[in-house]
């Protein structure tokens, strides 16, 4: 393939020993991460900009990437938290009006390493069979002999709660409305605060760690629990806020680890997927209409569809592998999903979930 650089040697290790060699761009050093894998054809920047993605190395399946290059208008955070791109080709040039730098340049502006010329197809075939794992990419600086090392000492996803750095500092008011929101920033997406923005909602965006005592200081009419990274069991001081949440009997929005958190506050159980799911071509069940959703996903935990206490009705299910992708309670006004409604890479097929929320607020308003 043709490229702008001059090839330069990279790797990527995983922690069983295997090594994938090809060319570095980006950021140069070496980075630790758990290896993963994205099916999304579009929307590579919206994925690393993504705070799910923290402590994460992504591959993408789709082969031509950086053809459209980045801009400012695709940011779903201030930072990129992810560890490392892993790429087939990277495009020479990049098309589009409202394109302002190359997908390198964006790595180097944000200190995160990329790799390309990758067999990104055995690779993915790898995590497939053998499950998500911890691996180390790198430049040409550092020996073959001892980043299989660096990867099997590195940090194991399981048991780890990333919340803490990837929220606001403070809270931060986003809208004037009616109808006051609180959002729990857990690792939130813009996308998400935006579809909110489309409604009557007073919004005001909490750091994770937010006290229940100060939440009702605004007099919330209903909740929004955030996306975000890490293991959802180690949240245990977020989980015993979210059981105050749950029995205000206010009405609540929970995605993706506000799901989780919210079915572990509910006395479920979670546990960690063979290999997650991430990417815009997640099919779903809605249990309720029997319609089939195309969605956006990005998690490696989920809930155990088996462990649902009585008072939780399962409302998604995805037809890959019948695990759980929503709930809500029988007798309060609490709907979780674990996938993204609001897209940003992916369709837009379960968007009418935050139009619902509005009309559940709105029917408890007082």
């Amino acid at each position: 393939m043709n490229n702008p650089f001059s090839p330069v040697t990279g790797y990527l290790a995983l922690e069983d020993g295997k090594i994938f060699t090809g060319y570095h761009f980006g950021f140069n050093g070496l980075s630790t991460g758990e290896i993963v894998f994205n099916t999304s054809m579009t929307g590579y920047q919206e994925i690393l900009s993504d705070p799910s993605y923290a402590e994460q190395i992504i591959t993408m399946t789709y082969p031509e990437i950086g053809n459209y290059g980045c801009n400012d208008s695709d940011q779903e955070s201030q930072s990129v938290y992810a560890k490392g791109l892993v790429i087939k080709n990277l495009s020479t040039n990049f098309s589009n009006h409202l394109g302002l730098y190359s997908l390198a340049d964006y790595l180097v502006a944000n200190k995160v390493i990329g790799l390309y010329n990758i067999d990104t197809r055995a690779l993915t075939r790898h995590i497939r069979d053998l499950g998500a794992m911890r691996a180390v990419i790198c430049d040409d600086n550092y020996s073959k002999e001892n980043i299989v090392d660096l990867a099997k000492s590195s940090k194991s996803m399981l048991g780890l709660d990333l919340t803490s750095i990837v929220t606001r500092n403070k809270p931060s008011k986003i809208q004037s409305g009616q109808y006051k929101i609180a959002c729990l920033d857990y690792g939130i997406k813009d996308s998400i605060i935006n579809c909110l923005k489309k409604f009557d909602f007073d919004i005001t965006v909490f750091p994770a760690n937010t006290k229940f005592a100060e939440l009702m200081q605004i007099n919330p009419d209903g909740f929004l629990l955030s996306n975000g990274p890490g293991d959802p069991s180690s949240n245990e001081a977020i989980i015993n806020e979210v059981i105050k949440i749950k029995n205000s009997h206010k009405p609540v929005l929970a995605i993706c680890l506000g799901h989780q958190l919210m079915a572990l506050a509910c006395k479920a159980k979670t546990y960690k997927l063979k290999f997650g799911h991430r990417g815009g071509n997640q099919p779903v069940k809605n249990l309720l209409t029997n319609q089939v959703h195309i969605t956006a996903h990005n998690h490696g935990f989920a809930v155990d569809i088996n462990s649902l206490p009585d008072c939780l009705v399962p409302s998604f299910i995805n037809l890959n592998d019948n695990s759980l992708e929503g709930f809500f309670h029988k007798e309060l006004p609490i709907n979780c999903v674990q996938f993204h409604p609001e897209a940003h890479p992916g369709p837009t097929d379960a968007m009418y979930l935050f139009e619902n929320f509005y009309n559940v607020v709105k029917l408890n308003y007082q």
